[in-house]
């Protein structure tokens, strides 16, 4: 019969030591002296293999239920042709073992052979393990990062490629200034200066976590000023009218895709971000109306949003209806209708194009359309709406007006500001885009 802890609890010591048997191969032995110790039988070749026996400890120190779970272990691995004796003795576990094998091996080793103080430190050891910088802020990342952020992947491509290679197995409270210069001097020396300051930055909002979740008393990013790695780059680039007519002259005269063209045109056009066009929907657009509806969830902000389009606006999107092959995206991916383009497509394009411009980004277009817009005279309020700024305080609580007709009007105007700067000074094939503009 098999063994039960009432049984255990009664087992006394004899003149010499006897056995009281388990199931599978599992037994006590109890010693004279008291002691109720688990061994277990068994053999690594099959019937007629030598039997082995090994020892795991004395009950209640192993509980019948742990003393059964490390037997179903060791025949696991028997039945393998390891010996888990072997296992204990610290033989080696053979080189040409399978995979699985050694997985198996190891696990056993780790809980069933290792010493109380060895175990202590293995405890030790997984702990410090979780509070490494790579452990740290991969939870950093999915807590904090990924749920509030539009763009993770951006850090995660910073802390996979710069930062988990140099100090990704240092434990967080380790980590020193020292540290933190030599990744941003090796990002430098590749000629990539405003990387260097991003990863700074990150690594700034990785320690301020640490520091709130008591891992860390101190912020070795923050030690370090951002002007001794890289001066940041100004972010108040707008094209100035000649400048915005020599870029698209540029691009209706480069290589690219007929598609790409018109986005650009129309990012410049509609005063909105990169993303919100690239994923547009046809079922946004109402020609009839000449109004393109962006869904909240698709916004920064996420609140809907509404924009107006002129009549060069509207026929670029005629057109592109055309060129979209059936996909219910306006800017369907190369490789699949079901998808819109890629995030990064539009800045290769830019990247890729031959103009004497000064250095720009793609959402400098906005700020260019601001600037020229306030220039212009037109009202700030319609502006900001335009670009889906809300405003702050006291006076946005109040104003709530969405300024339809009005931002209808203006970005009537500014398109054909941007039609006139394109037309400056020299002929470029552009072509009429589609019937709305002709009609005009």
């Amino acid at each position: 019969m098999a063994l039960t802890d009432t049984k255990l609890r009664k087992l006394k010591p004899g003149d010499k030591s006897y056995q009281e048997a388990d199931e599978g191969g599992l037994f006590v032995e109890v010693t004279p002296s008291g002691s109720t110790i688990w061994r277990l039988r068994y053999r690594t070749g099959g019937r007629g293999s030598k039997q082995e026996k090994i020892t795991l400890g004395d009950y209640p120190t192993y509980s019948l239920a742990e003393a059964r779970q490390w037997r179903d272990d060791c025949k696991v691995l028997a039945g393998r042709g390891v010996s888990p004796m072997a296992l204990k003795r610290g033989d080696p576990i053979p080189d040409d073992a399978p995979s699985v094998v050694k997985e198996l091996a190891q696990a056993f080793v780790r809980n069933w052979c290792l010493t109380a103080a060895e175990k202590a430190r293995a405890k030790e050891e997984a702990k410090r393990a979780l509070e490494t910088v790579e452990a740290f802020a991969q939870r950093w990342y999915a807590e904090i990062v990924e749920p509030a952020n539009s763009k993770p992947r951006n850090i995660k491509r910073v802390l996979e490629k710069d930062v988990y290679p140099m100090i990704g197995a240092k434990h967080i409270a380790e980590v020193t200034p020292t540290d933190i210069l030599e990744i941003t001097d090796r990002i430098k020396a590749r000629g990539a200066d405003q990387v260097a300051l991003q990863v700074r930055n990150v690594l700034k909002r990785l320690f301020a976590y640490a520091i709130a979740r008591e891992k860390v008393t101190f912020n070795p990013a923050a030690a370090i000023e951002a002007k001794f790695i890289a001066t940041a780059r100004s972010r108040d680039v707008a094209l100035s009218p000649d400048e915005v007519g020599r870029l698209l002259r540029a691009i209706y005269q480069a290589s690219m895709k007929r598609s790409h063209k018109l986005a650009l045109h129309l990012l410049i056009l509609c005063m909105t971000r990169k993303v919100e066009l690239i994923e547009a929907r046809w079922d946004e657009i109402d020609f009839e109306l000449a109004e393109w509806s962006i869904p909240g969830e698709r916004m920064k902000k996420e609140r809907p949003h509404l924009v107006p389009l002129s009549r060069q606006a509207l026929a670029m999107f005629e057109e592109l209806k055309g060129l979209s092959s059936g996909s219910e995206y306006v800017f369907p991916s190369r490789s699949s209708l079901r998808k819109p383009v890629a995030d990064s497509t539009l800045n290769m394009v830019v990247r890729a194009l031959e103009v004497d411009v000064r250095d720009f980004v793609i959402h400098d277009f906005r700020r260019t359309a601001s600037t020229h817009l306030h220039e212009a005279g037109f009202n700030s309020d319609w502006i900001e709406k335009a670009l889906a700024h809300e405003t702050k305080g006291i006076r946005g609580v109040y104003n709530r007006a969405q300024y339809v007709d009005q931002r209808r009007e203006m970005l009537q105007w500014w398109a054909d500001f941007v039609d006139s700067q394109i037309e400056e000074g020299r002929k470029v094939i552009i072509g009429r885009f589609g019937k709305a503009y002709q009609a005009a």
